[in-house]
């Protein structure tokens, strides 16, 4: 019997994947490295989850902005330069971030990061160059790998750092701009332009792609207008599960940022075993929407799951140690006495036990499963329903989508933790996927992709 992996066509091109790849991990890693500290340096400042939340929406709310225009730039002037353009803003603004000595500057730096955040959207176009519709979801799953990565490599490195400046929460901003450095290296003088010249520019609708007419335009398209609301509905929710975590974590275990690198690490795990290989055995065998069920149903399960972690603290936790810890010099306004009192309310330290982190773990699993599968496949599927020209517009409208989901969900969700409580967030955030989850089967029919699909997706059960 012929193996899907022997099929002509099939076989991903590593050779020309594996630049994509090492650039997007290295730049993430710069990402990664401040994501489980960003929430906790906030709070150093005195925030509270509302303006966690607001921190949290500045930079997807800047990438929905730039990501579309560059998206389609990249379309017209070539992968590389747009690439470099986005690094260069990235490194900038983590530079700012190491600097900062007040709350507005951290809404700077993220400011200037995000408007020219075109990293992921521009490497999904590159990917989308080198691949076929065949093996096109294991490439943009190894874009969601390199997070995975990301999420490994980056939070230890947050946590050395940490521990080698006395929980200085400036030194990892420094460090992650100086991966952005060798990201910008890297694209220059190792990555290939993906996109011959003779395609560039040849698809006129450059101007429609980047207004808010036409991604409203974009969702009544016939083949992925539901594809395009299913990434925007469950980023809300997993983009919000991201950004909020690490104060959700602070106030249900009152891990610190070494603790929340623990969490970080074990959710990319996860991301790295499903979106390095697993992802695209399973859409070569069930097909791109049965994942997409399978995603949403795992995400509510998960969702759900998280919101009743037990409020116990791990066995080595000390309240008045983690206050001293948030309230510390390093991690606040720089010659001025800095808050001592928190905004986010700590567990005290009377029932400390293991239940509590075990629990989230658990919960970590469908959450991360769900996650990281239903990005890529969502990606991937798009591309399969419109025409080659249309790829690198589409995906960042795509991304513009998820951007947008990213900069609502931690607003919405800061103001229901503080007017409500985190038990309600999450149970909101899991109902949210089980209601996507009916929609979709419901209303997302197969397409002329499937018709030619390996496995189940050709008639076997």
């Amino acid at each position: 019997m012929e193996s899907d992996s022997q099929i002509p066509g099939e076989k991903l091109d590593f050779k020309r994947v594996l630049p994509i790849f090492v650039i997007v991990l290295v730049g993430l890693l710069g990402l990664t490295i401040i994501i489980p500290l960003l929430p906790l340096y906030a709070t150093s400042f005195g925030a509270n989850a509302f303006v966690i939340g607001l921190l949290g929406a500045t930079y997807p709310l800047m990438q929905f902005i730039g990501a579309p225009i560059l998206g389609r730039l990249s379309d017209r002037y070539g992968r590389k330069p747009v690439l470099l353009i986005s690094q260069l803003g990235t490194l900038a603004g983590f530079i700012l971030l190491g600097l900062a000595n007040a709350l507005p500057l951290l809404f700077l730096s993220r400011i200037i990061d995000g408007i020219s955040g075109a990293n992921i959207s521009t490497a999904q176009a590159a990917i989308s160059d080198v691949t076929t519709e065949k093996n096109r979801t294991q490439g943009l799953g190894l874009i969601g790998a390199a997070f995975g990565l990301g999420f490994i490599i980056g939070p230890i490195i947050a946590f050395v750092s940490l521990a080698l400046s006395g929980n200085d929460y400036r030194v990892p901003a420094f460090v992650a701009a100086g991966f952005s450095l060798v990201s910008i290296l890297l694209t220059a003088f190792w990555f290939e332009e993906t996109l011959p010249a003779a395609r560039r520019g040849a698809n006129n609708t450059s101007r429609a792609a980047i207004s808010l007419g036409s991604m409203a335009e974009a969702l009544r398209h016939p083949s992925v207008g539901l594809l395009l609301f299913l990434i925007f509905a469950q980023q809300l929710a997993f983009g919000g599960f991201e950004q909020l975590l690490s104060i959700f974590t602070l106030n249900r275990l009152g891990l610190n940022a070494s603790g929340n690198a623990v969490i970080f690490v074990f959710v990319g795990v996860v991301l790295v075993g499903v979106q390095g290989g697993l992802v695209g055995r399973w859409s070569r065998a069930y097909g791109d929407r049965r994942l997409i069920f399978a995603g949403l149903a795992l995400l509510a399960v998960g969702l759900t799951l998280l919101a009743f972690t037990p409020r116990q603290p791990p066995p080595w936790y000390s309240q008045a140690e983690l206050e001293a810890e948030l309230s510390s010099p390093t991690t606040g306004l720089d010659g001025e006495e800095p808050t001592t009192d928190t905004a986010v309310e700590l567990p005290d330290d009377t029932d400390n036990g293991w239940l509590g982190l075990l629990w989230i773990l658990a919960a970590m699993i469908p959450v991360g499963i769900g996650g990281g599968v239903l990005q890529p496949t969502i990606n991937s599927l798009i591309t399969k329903r419109v025409t080659p020209l249309e790829i690198g517009g589409m995906l960042g409208i795509s991304a513009a989508f998820l951007s947008a989901a990213n900069a609502l969900a931690p607003v919405l969700g800061g103001a229901i933790f503080e007017a409500i409580g985190p038990t309600a967030l999450f149970l909101i955030w899991g109902g949210l996927m089980a209601l996507l989850l009916l929609i979709a089967t419901r209303r997302l029919t197969p397409g002329q992709e499937e018709t030619v699909a390996p496995g189940l997706a050709r008639g076997g059960h």
